[in-house]
């Protein structure tokens, strides 16, 4: 006699099961009429991580949290096993990213706290700051609003400090070419960053006699004082 559809349907996530046993890994959870895992569960990884959260189709997809055994953390939103959408990620560092996901990577609008108190609150493609963001530096208050490109200030920004902020184009993290300083007194003053190469005094053998240094250039006849 053949098995009923039942009792084969048994037996095939008998097999299933085991097979999951032999690589390791435990799972307890809902599964649907083909053995997948599907709706909720609970797995742990070979590796000793930790899943607890929603499967569909043998995949995690919907809402879960994921424990690293290195002590990282993740709790959101998944599809197809990968992070996409609206998560939040403990780095084992004391980093934290809140924010959104696209397969896997930091995409979209997202909120970046590094571990020395540092912050960046903009938008995020493939890991790295891109677009317009705003970063914010702990430990003197200073921060940077504009445009960022593979992770580096670049094109049009400002640096604001307490009393003062610095507007102009940035390349590579840096000042570059015409901008302005405005001070909270109403002065102005106009100029450029260019680089300039400086004479060394003390050179070991085989290092550059020169190298190069950022400069402020400042303009006087755009010097300006608002007066009221």
């Amino acid at each position: 006699m053949r098995p009923s559809g039942d009792i084969a349907k048994h037996f095939e996530l008998e097999i299933k099961a085991a097979c999951v046993q032999l690589l390791g890994e435990e799972y307890d959870g809902d599964r649907n009429d083909a053995g997948e895992r599907h709706g909720h569960g609970r797995a742990v990884l070979p590796n000793g991580d930790v899943y607890d959260g929603q499967y569909e189709a043998g995949k995690r997809s919907g809402q879960g949290t994921y424990r690293f055994k290195n002590g990282a953390k993740y709790i959101g939103h998944y599809f197809q096993n990968m992070k996409h959408g609206q998560g939040v990620f403990y780095y084992p560092d004391g980093a934290k990213y809140e924010g959104s996901w696209v397969e896997d990577q930091r995409n979209g609008h997202g909120i970046y706290t590094y571990p020395n108190g540092d912050t960046y609150d903009g938008e995020w493609l493939l890991n790295l700051r891109e677009g317009q963001g705003v970063y914010h530096y702990h430990d003197t208050g200073s921060k940077y609003k504009g445009s960022w490109v593979k992770g580096k200030m670049e094109s049009y920004g400002e640096i604001i400090h307490s009393n003062h902020r610095y507007q102009g184009k940035f390349i590579n993290n840096q000042p570059s070419g015409p901008g302005r300083y405005v001070f909270d007194n109403g002065c102005e003053v106009h100029g450029e960053y260019s680089l300039k190469e400086q004479k060394r005094e003390k050179r070991k053998e085989g290092e550059d006699a020169s190298t190069t240094v950022l400069k402020w250039i400042p303009k006087m006849h755009h010097l300006s004082v608002d007066r009221w």
